[in-house]
């Protein structure tokens, strides 16, 4: 993988992040990767994604915590834009 399209799909999930949730630090950006890849993975294989549930239920704790997150800051960046 080129060292150009790292930087370049790193700047995509940046802008996405800050579009979505009015911010685009590290952590933030980490987490809205885990919450998209695992959003599409429990609709493309529902069974995968309940097999990890099941198997790591404290990850999946952790999952849900960051889902909420995103949730919430999501919301409020929408407030504040109306």
């Amino acid at each position: 993988m080129k060292d150009s399209f790292k930087e370049q799909f790193d700047g995509l999930i940046e802008k996405y992040c800050e579009l979505l949730l009015g911010d685009q630090n590290q952590d933030l950006q980490q987490k809205v990767v885990y919450w998209a890849l695992y959003s599409h993975i429990a609709k493309q294989m529902p069974a995968l994604a309940k097999h990890w549930n099941e198997t790591y239920p404290e990850a999946k704790g952790e999952l849900m915590e960051i889902i909420a997150e995103i949730k919430q800051l999501n919301e409020v960046k929408r407030q504040s834009s109306k």
